[in-house]
């Protein structure tokens, strides 16, 4: 079962309408780009498995990038579009929290403590660096912050 944040409700209870954040962690690690009317073309059922996908270990990342790969070209006709897996995402380092984390902070006068950041899981840091993105509407950053008790 992929974990679903309580931000995202609204659109995981109506057929997994927008791409959610357990997805977006996968995709990042498989190096797809998956753009919303992509998602929006795919079965319900498809949408489920790309966010419940079990990933933990190379060999099934591998098997999720080639059963999205799949996906797409089926109800696109177009190849995925790759996009290069960083190799160290800023997320990952709990020792640091990101400079888009921190200047998201700063615009809401909200402060949060090193020793938080190294308690989130991944997923968690994850959420908050994409969310905290200038080109990604943020509007969820503060929901999140209080869903995960930073608040």
């Amino acid at each position: 079962m992929a974990q679903y944040f309580t931000f995202e409700k609204d659109f995981v209870e109506e057929n997994i309408r927008c791409i959610p954040m357990i997805a977006r962690f996968k995709l990042d690690a498989c190096g797809i780009k998956l753009k919303l009317k992509e998602w929006s073309g795919m079965t319900e059922e498809e949408r489920t498995n790309i966010a419940e996908y079990n990933c933990s270990t190379e060999e099934e990342l591998r098997s999720y990038r080639k059963y999205v790969k799949t996906v797409i070209l089926f109800r696109t006709s177009h190849e995925a579009q790759d996009m290069e897996v960083e190799k160290e995402p800023a997320w990952a380092n709990e020792n640091s929290i990101p400079e888009s984390v921190q200047q998201k902070l700063t615009s809401l006068n909200a402060h949060l403590e090193q020793y938080k950041w190294k308690q989130l899981n991944d997923l968690q840091r994850f959420v908050l660096v994409k969310l905290s993105r200038p080109s990604h509407e943020n509007r969820n950053f503060p929901i999140a912050m209080k869903e995960f008790n930073l608040l």
